[in-house]
């Protein structure tokens, strides 16, 4: 008789430990898509700040600029503001290479909805100018939320 309820008890104690093992191989997974995914929306908002900068100072792509822009961006960027910005920009001509940028990524919460603030120091034959701008993925497409422009006086 005490056999049989040691049987029971190491036989129940083993499928405790077998319980325990997957959660805590679940948990490990989590942590890692976790870590894994802020490192890749980390690269994603550097690329993306960096090809912004350089679609708008040296390809001076409108289209881009326009097809990026948040809500809250084309309202404060009417068609004439973005128009402005991109003939100002062609006017000048493309800035020294390379373009020198920093670049701070924020989290909202520790995992989630990042944040990318991009100055870039622009150094024309004539003058310099300083872009800064805030991009963000509140959803599957990185946008472009905030851009502000500070042209030097011509030397």
């Amino acid at each position: 008789m005490k056999n049989s309820e040691l049987d029971c008890r190491s036989n129940t104690s083993g499928q405790g430990l077998v319980v325990v093992i997957i959660l805590l191989a679940i948990i490990a997974g989590g942590a890692w898509w976790l870590f894994n995914n802020k490192q890749t929306m980390d690269r994603e908002a550097r690329a993306f700040g960096r090809q912004m900068i350089e679609r708008l100072t040296v390809n001076h792509d409108a289209a881009f600029f326009a097809n990026h822009l948040s809500p809250q961006a084309r309202l404060d960027n009417p068609l004439s503001e973005q128009q402005y910005i991109m003939s100002k920009l062609q006017e000048l001509g493309v800035p020294a290479q390379p373009i020198q940028i920093d670049e701070k990524i924020t989290w909202e919460s520790h995992f989630f909805e990042p944040r990318g603030f991009f100055t870039a120091h622009l150094i024309y034959p004539a003058q310099t100018a300083t872009i800064q701008i805030a991009v963000s993925q509140p959803v599957s497409k990185w946008q472009l939320d905030n851009i502000n422009i500070t042209w030097s006086r011509p030397r």
